[in-house]
């Protein structure tokens, strides 16, 4: 039997099982937009079972062309499972991709010739009531807009920061610090991991990545997690701010984008930093990056073809900047500014990208319909324009 229809199969049958389960056991708070919820009857594990999708249209056009190049696709489609096991300090989080976006990959032999099916699956100790300790998969605490959830956007897609310079998902273990100073909240973050990214089965060829993050909230907690939500959909009553700075080392990495991006056939130690802001009030929402990613003593390009790079690590800097104003009717109007500038040696264009975006709240970030249009100059190329149209539906 075909492998793909075998797993197509297995989770459609885990699906059904868990909505039958669902159905046999007191369904507990389950409401539209969050999920299938329930507790085992001796309260020894809970799950909540959540799926969602996003439809995407896109056209882009160059000048000096007469042809747009569209296409619709599936571009996200997830199975989530949380919940917690044995006790409620003990968490659990497993998340499945099934869209081709999802799954794809260039590099066959490091992850089995298998599909990337394998989002996120971690377990979480609550150690102490400030100290939780994470062991599994799932996102390094790099940039801020990468931690966003891709359902609790606020423009269709991520910058070109995030697709450039994010950190992603890796295995290993961090630890999450929140306390409290008076009304200033603090958050201290670390992490190891093994520097290669997501379900990789080949032995690690290079060394291990180290991630620490640090966040700074002076005016205490956002309204339902809000530092990490894509809009002010919560109307903040009064002004709200988190301040961060994260660092990340990779040692000996061997994929072009640290964790991400081709495997490479050399080494190079990788050194990013991130710098961000998140501001909320009353509608009003704005939030900043900015990456700055180098290799340590030695030049990020590994071979040259001819006269032309052949294969190179993604180094540089990047800056990105967005906010937005959500009106009373749920519709929300939104900017954003992003600028990539590689390090020259690599020989990847300078680019910029100017967005305008357009979106209705429907439920919240469970149903919505968002639209942007993007002026995109790259260096030593014609300016391109590209619309983009997506549907959220998150049950």
């Amino acid at each position: 039997m075909n492998l793909k229809l075998t797993k197509a199969a297995f989770l459609l049958l885990l699906t059904l099982f868990c909505a039958h389960y669902a159905q046999a056991q007191s369904v507990n708070k389950s409401r539209f937009g969050k999920g299938l919820q329930f507790i085992a009857a001796d309260s020894s594990f809970s799950l909540k079972f959540s799926t969602r999708f996003q439809t995407l249209y896109q056209t882009i056009k160059s000048e000096g062309s007469d042809d747009w190049n569209d296409r619709m696709m599936i571009r996200r489609a997830r199975l989530k499972f949380d919940g917690f096991v044995y006790s409620p300090k003990i968490e659990y989080k497993i998340e499945l991709g099934l869209s081709n976006r999802d799954i794809g990959s260039d590099n066959l032999d490091q992850f089995n010739n298998a599909d990337n099916i394998i989002l996120d699956a971690v377990a979480k100790w609550q150690m102490t009531p400030t100290l939780a300790l994470w062991a599994g998969q799932t996102k390094l605490p790099g940039n801020r807009e990468r931690v966003v959830s891709s359902q609790k956007l606020q423009l269709v897609d991520r910058s070109l920061l995030n697709s450039e310079f994010n950190l992603d998902r890796d295995i290993g273990l961090q630890l999450h610090n929140e306390h409290q100073i008076g009304g200033v909240v603090l958050r201290e973050i670390g992490a190891v991991s093994m520097g290669e990214g997501r379900d990789v089965t080949s032995v690690n060829e290079g060394g291990y990545g180290y991630t620490a993050r640090v966040e700074v909230l002076p005016f205490g907690n956002f309204e339902s997690e809000g530092d990490y939500v894509g809009g002010d959909l919560a109307r903040e009553e009064t002004p709200k701010l988190s301040l961060a700075a994260s660092y990340d080392f990779n040692d000996n990495a061997t994929r072009s984008r640290g964790q991400l991006g081709s495997f490479l056939s050399g080494q190079r130690d990788l050194r990013t930093w991130f710098v961000d802001a998140m501001f909320k009030y009353e509608g009003f929402s704005a939030m900043a990056e900015y990456a700055d990613r180098k290799a340590a003593d030695a030049s990020p390009v590994v071979s040259y073809d001819g006269n032309s790079v052949d294969e190179t690590f993604v180094t540089g800097e990047a800056f990105n900047v967005q906010a937005g104003y959500l009106l009373q009717s749920n519709w929300e109007v939104a900017g954003r500014y992003t600028t990539f500038d590689p390090t020259n040696v690599t020989g990847i264009n300078n680019e910029k990208q100017y967005t305008f975006g357009l979106s209705k709240y429907i439920v919240g970030h469970s149903l919505k319909v968002q639209g942007d249009a993007t002026l995109i100059r790259e260096q030593n190329r014609a300016d391109s324009y590209m619309f983009r149209l997506q549907m959220e539906v998150a049950l």
